[in-house]
C-alpha cells in the first residue's frame, strides 16, 4: 500500500486530508495526518475577542471533528523529517514511511526574537493577539483600561494575516469610541512598511481611513528592542516610541521541526516552487500554507486556493501526468473596518488590489477597496464557511485563479 504522510493538521492539512481521502482508493493509499495538538484554532477569530465579539468558544474546535473517516491521526510531536529517507521519526522513535509528503506546519510567532518584548510586561501591558493566550489577556486589560498610548507595532515581515495589524486598530477605535473614552486614547501604527499596506492603491485607501479615524501611521519603524522600564519601543535607527500599551505582531518564522529537519531558510520556512507548490529540492514534497516561502500573504485565503493547485498537482504525479496546475498567488481578505463595517482586497503575485465588484461582476454584492457594510457581513459570514465547508475540502464559490472580472484598472 502507498502512503501519504501530511505533516500539521491545522488548515491545510485538514483540507488535503479531507479532499485526498474522497479521490484515492482507500486500498491503495494509507493517508495520516500527523499533529501535536488536538484543538482546531480559527485563528482570524482571535482579533475580536479583545474587544468582546467573541469569545474563546468562538475559536476553538475539536480536531478530530474534521478528519474524514479513513484517514490515519496521530497526535504526537516530530522529532525530525529524513528527506533523503522518505522517513519522519516521531518523539519517542517510531518511524512513519511516506511515498508523498505534505509539509502545513505554518507559521509561529516567536516573540523571544526580540530583546525585552517577554520579560517584565508581557501579557500586562504588552500583549500579542495572535496566541490565544495574548487575546484573552488583552481583552482582560481593556476592560478596566482607562486610556493613554497604545501603540500597534509589527516586527518584521513576513507575517501571518497581513491585515490584522490594520483591523486591529480599526476595531480599536471603535471599541473605545462604545467605551466612551476615544479622545483619551491615542494610537498609533507603527510599521516597517512605508505605508499601511504593502500595495499602492490598497495603502492610498487603508490610508485615508487611518486619518479618517486619527491613527497615526508610523512607516519604516524596524524593530530592535523593547524596554520595559521606559516602556518604550526602540528602532534600529535609534529611533524611540513611547506606550502606556503596546500590542504588536512579534517575529514569525516556520516550524522548528524545519530547522531540526534542514530543510528550511533563515526564517524556518520551506523553499517552495511557487507555481506549482512543490518542494524545490525533494520531488515527492508539496508544501502548503505558511510553512512555504511563496511570496504572497501568509492567510488562511492562501491555503485555500493554493491547496486546489496542490491537489491537482498531486493528484498528476500520482497518475503519472505532468503538473500542469499553477498556483498564482491568489489571495483575497475582508478587512474589518469598525462600526459594522469592512472592506475587501483581492490579489495576486502579479496584480495589485484593484477597486470593483466581488465576486460578480458589476453585481457583488461585495466591493473591492470599499468601506461597506455588506463587506463585514462576508467577513462574519466566512467564519460559518469555514468550520462548515472550507475545512472538510468542499467547494468553494470562489476560483482558487484570481479573476479580472468585476475589477477597474
Amino acid at each position: 500500500m502507498k502512503k501519504i504522510l501530511i505533516v500539521g493538521g491545522g488548515t491545510g492539512g485538514t483540507i488535503m486530508a479531507n479532499r485526498l481521502r474522497k479521490a484515492l482508493e482507500r486500498e491503495e493509499w494509507e493517508i495520516t495526518v500527523v499533529d501535536r495538538y488536538k484543538t482546531h484554532y480559527y485563528q482570524p477569530g482571535f482579533l475580536f475577542i479583545p474587544f468582546g465579539i467573541y469569545t474563546k468558544h468562538d475559536v476553538m474546535k475539536p480536531k478530530g471533528d474534521f478528519y474524514p473517516a479513513g484517514v490515519n491521526i496521530l497526535f504526537s510531536n516530530i522529532k525530525v523529517i529524513k528527506p533523503e529517507q522518505n522517513k519522519v521519526v516521531l518523539e519517542g522513535g517510531s518511524v512513519l514511511n511516506y511515498d508523498f509528503l505534505i509539509i502545513a506546519t505554518g507559521t509561529q510567532t516567536k516573540p523571544e526574537e526580540t530583546p525585552g518584548l517577554k520579560e517584565n510586561l508581557w501579557h500586562k501591558e504588552i500583549f500579542d493577539f495572535y496566541t490565544l493566550e495574548g487575546a484573552i489577556s488583552l481583552s482582560h486589560f481593556f476592560k478596566r483600561w482607562e486610556g493613554g498610548r497604545l501603540v500597534m507595532n509589527i516586527a518584521e515581515i513576513p507575517y501571518k494575516c497581513p491585515v490584522a495589524p490594520l483591523e486591529f486598530v480599526f476595531l480599536a477605535d471603535a471599541f473605545f469610541h462604545e467605551q466612551g473614552i476615544r479622545d483619551k486614547v491615542d494610537i498609533s501604527y507603527v510599521t516597517p512598511l512605508p505605508g499601511a499596506f504593502t500595495k499602492p492603491r490598497a495603502t492610498q485607501m487603508l490610508s485615508g481611513l487611518l486619518e479618517e479615524k486619527n491613527i497615526h501611521v508610523i512607516p519604516e519603524f524596524y524593530l530592535e528592542s523593547v524596554d520595559n522600564e521606559k516602556k518604550v519601543i526602540k528602532s534600529y535607527d535609534g529611533n524611540e516610541i513611547p506606550f502606556d500599551v503596546l500590542t504588536i505582531v512579534p517575529v514569525n518564522m516556520g516550524s522548528d521541526l524545519i530547522e531540526r529537519s534542514g530543510m528550511g531558510d533563515d526564517l524556518n520556512f520551506v523553499p517552495t516552487n511557487k507555481y506549482t507548490l512543490q518542494s524545490e529540492k525533494y520531488e515527492n514534497i508539496f508544501v502548503l500554507g505558511d510553512a512555504a516561502n511563496l511570496p504572497t500573504s501568509k492567510a488562511g485565503s492562501v491555503v485555500h486556493f493554493a491547496s486546489e493547485v496542490l491537489f491537482e498537482n498531486l493528484i498528476g504525479m500520482i497518475e503519472g501526468r505532468p503538473m500542469l496546475a499553477k498556483f498564482d498567488g491568489h489571495a483575497n481578505c475582508y478587512i474589518e473596518t469598525g462600526f459594522g463595517k469592512g472592506s475587501l482586497i483581492d490579489f495576486n503575485y502579479d496584480t495589485e488590489p484593484l477597486p470593483g465588484t466581488y465576486p460578480l461582476p458589476g453585481i457583488g454584492p461585495f466591493g473591492l477597496l470599499q468601506n461597506t457594510k455588506l463587506n463585514h457581513y462576508g467577513k462574519v459570514i466566512f467564519r460559518w464557511l469555514y468550520w462548515h465547508v472550507l475545512l472538510k475540502g468542499k467547494e468553494m464559490p470562489v476560483e482558487s485563479e484570481m479573476s479580472m472580472a468585476g475589477k477597474k484598472l
